[in-house]
């Protein structure tokens, strides 16, 4: 159950994040950089405004 629940949050990660690449280089700075980047993606669940978004209520 929880497998189905997560997919769709972590396939976005998988362009960034391989699972063929190992996780032991990943530094916090990449780390920023990626949730960034996802955040600011728009999502058809939001009516395609992104999560920060609708976090800030903009």
């Amino acid at each position: 159950m929880f497998k189905v629940e997560s997919e769709p949050n972590t396939s976005p990660i998988r362009q960034y994040l391989p699972k063929t690449e190992g996780m032991a280089r990943l530094t916090q700075q990449r780390c920023n950089q990626i949730a960034d980047k996802l955040n600011r993606r728009p999502r058809k669940r939001y009516a395609y405004k992104t999560p920060e978004e609708m976090y800030y209520g903009i």
